[in-house]
């Protein structure tokens, strides 16, 4: 069946400043496929490139600095060698006829002194300790503790954003995410539940806001706000087990009005908790929150072809993002609107190793 004429998810539509030829986003998936030294290559250009029919592919998560990074085999975008390997990535896409935009990603206290810059601790806006493990070079350890960040230092926490802003230009991406989602650094500051602190990026909402506001003006003073989206996750509790905020509404409604004046391309919004369930907390109503945004909408988490159809024709999201699904299926957008038999990809094949279970997934054709 064909379901093009059932909704307008498969036709053109324009996101700020990025045209994409249909309203199904490939979300950013970690597959930990990188060497030390964080530069994608030519395995994962065609990665990308096997994905391009995306309207708009989101890249994986993407470490600003050094500090930043919290998993071994992640990429980065603070070298020169690592703009050189994503513009590889980015040509390849866009000779597919696709469109990218870059994530840029600081975990703040979820990692371990094993990656860290000559085995610091992480730094985080309080020095409150995540629960649960990270991936080094030697496998699985518990994080570690971090630090807080003294006053002075946040400032260099935006030049890192920066710095990863202008790199993603150098490598030819057509635009970048803000990373405020899933418990890393930007939502640690935003969280009463991991903010602690009493200068002028704690206490009250505008102050536990402030750090991802400064990092969002600074990323669109570089690219332009019609090229910058934002992903926000109020109710997740991955990455630590972070508990959310004691008032979400309070918080998340207060970021997304300050947000607007940005006039931002998207906001990408996770729905429940990432890669679990779309249930909230009693008293959280995301389709509120969202819809005090001013722009285009991405809805993401556990969404189906009929769910994502339901809730366009609603009106509740202008785009769709799949994750898992586009492991399995380079071909996805295809499959959906002819409504072809997706392949699930087996879980041992998410994270790690080479081309098996990351290229060679074949189309529906193939």
């Amino acid at each position: 069946m064909d379901n093009t004429s059932r909704s307008d998810l498969f036709a053109p539509t324009h996101m700020g400043a990025l045209q994409l030829a249909n309203r199904i986003v490939m979300a950013p998936i970690t597959r930990s496929r990188y060497g030390e030294d964080g530069v994608p290559h030519a395995l994962h250009a065609t990665y990308y490139a096997q994905r391009a029919s995306a309207g708009l592919i989101v890249a994986e998560a993407t470490n600003i600095s050094p500090q930043g990074r919290g998993y071994a085999a992640t990429p980065g975008l603070w070298s020169d060698a690592q703009v050189a390997g994503w513009k590889q990535v980015t040509d390849a896409v866009h000779a597919a006829g696709g469109r990218i935009v870059s994530q840029l990603w600081h975990v703040g206290r979820f990692s371990s002194v094993a990656l860290q810059p000559d085995g610091q601790a992480p730094v985080a806006p309080s020095a409150i300790k995540a629960e649960g493990d990270t991936y080094t070079a030697d496998g699985f350890v518990p994080v570690s503790m971090p630090r807080a960040l003294e006053t002075d230092e946040i400032p260099g926490i935006v030049a890192q954003f920066e710095l990863a802003a202008r790199n993603a230009q150098r490598a030819g991406f057509d635009g970048v995410e803000v990373h405020a989602a899933n418990s890393y650094l930007l939502d640690q500051f935003l969280r009463d539940s991991t903010n602690h602190r009493t200068d002028g990026y704690g206490g009250s909402i505008k102050n536990r806001a402030r750090l991802t506001l400064e990092v969002t003006e600074a990323v669109v003073n570089i690219w332009g706000s019609d090229r910058v989206g934002i992903r926000l996750s109020p109710v997740t509790p991955d990455a630590g087990n972070t508990p959310p905020d004691s008032d979400v509404m309070a918080t998340y409604g207060y970021l997304i009005t300050q947000l607007n004046r940005f006039n931002l391309a998207y906001l990408h919004f996770v729905e429940g908790a990432t890669a679990t369930s779309r249930s909230v907390p009693e008293g959280v109503d995301l389709d509120a929150l969202s819809a005090t945004f001013n722009g285009a909408f991405i809805g993401n988490n556990n969404y189906d072809l009929e769910m994502a159809i339901s809730r366009r024709a609603e009106g509740r999201i202008d785009a769709v993002a799949f994750g898992r699904l586009f492991i399995s299926n380079p071909d996805l957008v295809e499959r959906l609107r002819r409504g072809t038999q997706l392949t699930i990809a087996p879980r041992e094949s998410y994270y790690g190793g080479g081309a098996k279970g990351y290229t060679d997934w074949p189309t529906a054709t193939e």
